[in-house]
């Protein structure tokens, strides 16, 4: 009798110690669970941010910079998804799992529109294209202007001819200029391709105006006429160059893929990161959820 006893004590106390087991270790994994979707949340949130600023970053390094952050926290929002994914199965936490893989799914479709996002970013080709136009394309059509200004009429009866000439030569090339902010800036391709052609025109009209100053200025300024052919020709050299880049259009396209696509993955994959942290912190000791 005394023997029964004691045998039943010990194996109540046993299960009681299992029991206690148990719920030790669904309280640890449950924990985990929810220390690892509150992690997931943050790494997709810098991955967000640092593609963001890659996109608005003003210099070629700093973009490249943003990018790598931004890569580095994909990745590990990556890692975070498969170790959640572990540790709700082993929970067999059913209704978190099938959140979980809507988070993945939205995920992995955000992953493809943010590599194309930084892709662009990096090659911030219209950044290029504005600092051409404001720096040395500024600077030849400067010194086109200078050199114009400093020539001296063959004989003076030409003298207001010279000048009306030089004044048309300056303004077609200034014409250029003010097509070249717009065009950077535009994501139209046939807005793009008729201010390609207002620039063709006011190219060709710079050349001629060129060509007819040639007879009527003097022998000393046939050398300054030479200098603004050459810094006209730089001009329209890196005209080509500016419009090349802006064709590419990397940093309005990156731009808009991020307002608009991506953004739209963005809040799917914040809406799954929310609904999963919703329904961990319902679940009780027994990991039943709690109504």
């Amino acid at each position: 009798m005394i023997f029964r006893r004691v045998l039943l004590m010990f194996i109540a106390g046993t299960a009681l110690s299992c029991a206690r087991e148990d719920v030790n270790t669904t309280l640890q994994k449950l924990s985990s669970a929810r220390e690892l979707t509150a992690e997931l949340t943050v790494q997709f949130t810098m991955a967000s941010d640092a593609a963001n600023r890659a996109v608005m970053a003003d210099t070629d390094e700093a973009s490249k910079e943003f990018a790598k952050e931004s890569r580095e926290s994909t990745a590990a929002v990556q890692k975070d998804v498969g170790a959640l994914r572990s540790t709700l199965q082993a929970l067999d936490y059913q209704p978190e799992v099938k959140i979980l893989t809507e988070f993945a799914n939205n995920f992995a479709e955000y992953q493809r529109l943010d590599e194309n996002v930084l892709g662009l970013a990096v090659e911030n080709t219209n950044l290029k294209a504005q600092r051409l136009a404001f720096g040395p394309a500024q600077d030849a059509a400067n010194a086109f202007r200078d050199a114009l200004h400093s020539l001296t009429p063959a004989n003076a009866a030409e003298s207001r001819h010279v000048e009306a000439i030089v004044a048309n030569a300056v303004l077609t090339v200034r014409e250029i200029q003010v097509l070249q902010a717009p065009h950077i800036a535009d994501a139209d391709e046939a807005v793009m391709t008729r201010m390609e052609q207002e620039m063709s025109t006011s190219q060709t009209a710079a050349r001629k105006a060129l060509d007819t100053l040639r007879p009527l200025v003097s022998d000393a300024s046939r050398p300054r006429l030479a200098t603004a052919a050459a810094a006209l020709n730089r001009f329209l050299d890196l005209n080509t160059q500016i419009i090349a880049l802006s064709r590419r259009n990397t940093n309005v396209r990156s731009l808009m893929l991020s307002l608009d696509e991506k953004r739209k993955m963005t809040l799917a994959c914040q809406d799954n990161l929310r609904a999963l942290q919703a329904a961990l912190s319902k679940r009780g000791y027994s990991g039943i959820r709690e109504r």
